[in-house]
C-alpha cells in the first residue's frame, strides 16, 4: 500500500475547457497556458463576455493595492479574529500558501498568536493564578526547496487582528521613531513603519522577517521578504453561493475545539505592478497569477494527532480543481478525556463544491507515520478517493501546543505526489460516472501530533444525534447579524 503511486511526470499546464458550470459562473479566455484558475478569477472581477474586451482585460496590468472592502464576495464564516478577551487558554493560527508551478516551488506562510490575554510572559503571581501559559507571536515560512525560517516573540502587544475579517498583522521590530500599525495600512506606510513584521488580508500580503536562530534541526534561510496581492477564486462553497463554515454551525461556539476554517479554497496571487515577489535568502522570485490558498485554526490547542493534504495545482483535467482534506483526533468536551475521530474532504471543481463531512456521510483513511496518505468518502451523492506519497523526508514545523507553546509538532512537504478521483454515486453505492481524475506533483502533505507508532486507519464515527444537529441548515452568521451586539468575535 505504501508503494509510490506513479512516476512524477513533468507538470503539463493547459488551457481550461470547463465542465458544465453553474449558471452564474462565466469563464474567460486566457492569455497563455498557465494554471486554469485564471478563468475563474477573471469571472470574479467582471461579468461581460465579449472576447475582445476580455483579451484586453487579461493583457492589462494587475490591480494595485486597495483596502479590504466590507461584505466582500467569497468571505467565509469565521474569517475574523476569535479572541474574546478572556484569560482562558487560547491560540489562533493562520496559513497562507502560494504555489509557483513553473518552478515547482511553494511558499507556506504560518502565523500564530498564543494566549493574547497576556501581552508578555506571565509573572509569578499570574502563574499561580492561571497556571502555566505560553505567550507570543510566531511567523514561519516553509519555502523553496522545503527550506525554513521562523521568527518568534514571547510578547504580543504589537499583534492585531480584525474581529470581523481575515485581516491581521504583527511588528517584530519597528523602524526608528515609528509606531507599529494596529490595523491594515497602505503598503508604503507599512514599509515606512515596519522593519520586521507582516500584514495580511484576503487581498494583500506583505512582510519581512529574520530567522531567530532556534531551528538548528532544519535547513534555514536568514531572511525573507514578500509583497503580493490575491484575487480569491474559491471560498468554501459553490461560487456565487453563501460560503460555508468548514466545521459546521457549531463552530460558532467553543466546543469540539480546535476549530478549523478554510478561508480561501483557491485564488491567484500576483503583484502591484504585474509581478508578485518573494525574496528568499536574498534571491527574488517573481510570479504572476500563482495558485494560492488560506485557512485558519483556533481554540485551546491543536488536535492530539492529525493529518492533512492540500493542492490546487493539478494536471489531467480541463477544469479548475482545488482540494483540501484532513483528519484528526480531537477532544470532546466533558469531565473525562474522551476523543473522537474527525475528518473531511472538500473539492472545488468548475465553480462547484463537493463536500464530504461526517454529518453528510462517512470519511475513511489510512495514513502512514510518513510518506503515504489515503482517504475516501461517500456523501450519498458522490464518492471521492485521494492517494498521496512523499519521497522526501519532510520538514519539521512548529505549531501552538498546550504543553510547550510554539514547538516542533508536525512534518510537512510541498513536493507530494497525489491522485484525486471523484465519481457520481449510483443508487446501490457503487461508482458511477467519473467526474474528476487528476494528479499532481505539488501537493502539500502533513502529519502532526502523536504518538505515531504505526499506520493510522480510521473512519469518522459521529453520534447520530450530533450528526443530525450539525447537519441542520442553520446560518449562524445571518442570525447574529440581526443581533450584532451578541455576535461572537471572529464569526
Amino acid at each position: 500500500m505504501e508503494a509510490k503511486l506513479f512516476d512524477p511526470p513533468p507538470l503539463r499546464l493547459h488551457l481550461p475547457s470547463l465542465s458544465p458550470p453553474p449558471t452564474n459562473f462565466t469563464p474567460f479566455p486566457l492569455r497563455n497556458n498557465h494554471t486554469s484558475f485564471k478563468s475563474l478569477a477573471h469571472s470574479s472581477v467582471s461579468s461581460h463576455t465579449d472576447p475582445i474586451e476580455d483579451n484586453q482585460l487579461s493583457q492589462s496590468p494587475k490591480p494595485v493595492y486597495s483596502p479590504t472592502p466590507p461584505n466582500r464576495q467569497l468571505r467565509t464564516p469565521h474569517s475574523g479574529y476569535h479572541f474574546d478577551g478572556t484569560a482562558r487558554k487560547f491560540f489562533e493560527g493562520w496559513y497562507f500558501k502560494v504555489s509557483i508551478p513553473e518552478k515547482r516551488q511553494s511558499f507556506c506562510f504560518m502565523y500564530s498568536v498564543e494566549n493574547p490575554a497576556f501581552l508578555k510572559p506571565l509573572t509569578n503571581f499570574e502563574l499561580a493564578q492561571y497556571g502555566p501559559r505560553f505567550t507570543g507571536v510566531g511567523a514561519q515560512i516553509l519555502g523553496a526547496d522545503d527550506k525554513y525560517i521562523c521568527q518568534y516573540s514571547p510578547e504580543s502587544h504589537n499583534f492585531w487582528g480584525s474581529r470581523n475579517e481575515l485581516m491581521l498583522g504583527n511588528t517584530f521590530a519597528a523602524k526608528p521613531n515609528s509606531k507599529p500599525p494596529n490595523k491594515e495600512v497602505h503598503p508604503k506606510e507599512f514599509n515606512d513603519r515596519v522593519l520586521e513584521g507582516f500584514q495580511v488580508t484576503p487581498l494583500w500580503h506583505q512582510g519581512s522577517i529574520s530567522d531567530d536562530g532556534r531551528s538548528d534541526y532544519v535547513e534555514t534561510v536568514k531572511t525573507a521578504r514578500w509583497e503580493y496581492s490575491t484575487r480569491p477564486v474559491y471560498g468554501w462553497g459553490d461560487v456565487g453561493s453563501t460560503q460555508k463554515s468548514t466545521a459546521g454551525w457549531l463552530a460558532a461556539f467553543p466546543v469540539f475545539e480546535p476549530h478549523w476554517q478554510i478561508c480561501m479554497g483557491g485564488g491567484l496571487s500576483t503583484g502591484m505592478c504585474y509581478h508578485g515577489w518573494i525574496e528568499w535568502d536574498g534571491e527574488r522570485i517573481e510570479f504572476e497569477d500563482a495558485p494560492s490558498y488560506s485557512e485558519k485554526n483556533w481554540g485551546g490547542a491543536f488536535p492530539r494527532k492529525w493529518f492533512w493534504a492540500q493542492c490546487n495545482v493539478f494536471e489531467g483535467d480541463s477544469g479548475e480543481v482545488a482540494l483540501t482534506a484532513a483528519g484528526g483526533l480531537r477532544q470532546i468536551p466533558g469531565l473525562t478525556e474522551t476523543f473522537e475521530n474527525a475528518a473531511l474532504i472538500g473539492v472545488h471543481f468548475g465553480g462547484k463544491f463537493y463536500e464530504f463531512v461526517p454529518w453528510n456521510g462517512v470519511v475513511t483513511w489510512e495514513i502512514a507515520t510518513w510518506g503515504y496518505w489515503f482517504m475516501s468518502a461517500d456523501n450519498g451523492n458522490y464518492l471521492v478517493e485521494l492517494e498521496a506519497t512523499a519521497d522526501d523526508s519532510g520538514t519539521t514545523l512548529r505549531a501552538p501546543t498546550s504543553e510547550a507553546g510554539l514547538s516542533q509538532a508536525c512534518k510537512d512537504t510541498c513536493f507530494g505526489y497525489l491522485k484525486l478521483k471523484l465519481w457520481e454515486r449510483r443508487y446501490d453505492g457503487s461508482k458511477g460516472k467519473i467526474i474528476l481524475d487528476v494528479k499532481s506533483d505539488m501537493a502539500a502533505l502533513e502529519v502532526g501530533g502523536g504518538p505515531w507508532f504505526n499506520k493510522w486507519k480510521g473512519k469518522t464515527s459521529t453520534p447520530p444525534v450530533v450528526q443530525r444537529a450539525i447537519g441542520l441548515p442553520i446560518d449562524v452568521d445571518s442570525i447574529y447579524n440581526l443581533f450584532p451586539l451578541f455576535k461572537p468575535p471572529g464569526l
